[in-house]
């Protein structure tokens, strides 16, 4: 796990997941290209997913927050006990910067394609509301299990979501099925696009930014 604080003593997090067969390291060098506000000191987060056999690999071992076992255009067969598992892992990071310090109207839960799913399933399930979920090229592999495990009490949690429009890996319609369920559980969300892969782009970045210094003017009571 990877940790990097913007300035002394934060008072915000960023919990930051990676996609399948990254690591923490990942995201890391996007933080000076956040553009976030210098006057409020932000603890970025990069965990490491598990190493496990992915089936749709072939079963080869790699980082993965939980094992695929199929791929659809539009869906996903998943184990969601591996899912549940890491929602567990990352909800308990929250309460480890809680425990430092930063309460949970404090922290954004980010991710990536397979991180996002986490990000997704870890925010909307949350006992609390958080600063934010940043949603980024992924999907909720399965929205009914979202649907069941969301909490009430999470439902003020704002949204960042955005998917590239050329996507091959994750396709934009995954990405809008996440974006229907949200809307349909009460959420409030940002939804941007952009043309691109499976990746992220420097207007998608500085957007996150902006949205993150948004929400740090105007947080969540």
């Amino acid at each position: 796990m990877i940790e990097l604080e913007t300035g002394q003593a934060p008072l915000y997090a960023v919990i930051w997941m990676h996609g399948l067969g990254a690591d923490g390291s990942d995201f890391e060098p996007i933080v000076p290209y956040l553009g976030l506000n210098p006057s409020v000191p932000v603890r970025f987060v990069f965990p490491n997913a598990p190493q496990i056999p992915v089936t749709c690999n072939g079963g080869f071992v790699m980082p993965a927050w939980y094992d695929i076992i199929s791929l659809a255009a539009d869906s996903r067969e998943i184990d969601e006990a591996g899912l549940l598992a890491s929602r567990d892992t990352i909800a308990g990071l929250i309460e480890r910067e809680v425990a430092r310090g930063i309460p949970a109207n404090h922290i954004f839960l980010a991710g990536f394609s397979q991180g996002g799913a986490v990000a997704y399933l870890t925010g909307l399930s949350y006992k609390e509301a958080l600063a934010g979920i940043i949603a980024l090229s992924t999907y909720i592999p399965s929205p009914s299990q979202a649907a069941q495990l969301a909490t009430s009490a999470s439902k003020p949690t704002p949204l960042f979501i955005a998917h590239g429009t050329h996507d091959d890996v994750v396709s934009l319609k995954l990405g809008e099925i996440a974006r229907n369920t949200v809307t349909e559980l009460g959420y409030t969300f940002d939804w941007q696009t952009y043309p691109m892969g499976h990746e992220v782009c420097l207007p998608e970045i500085q957007a996150i930014g902006a949205w993150i210094n948004a929400r740090i003017s105007n947080p969540i009571s």
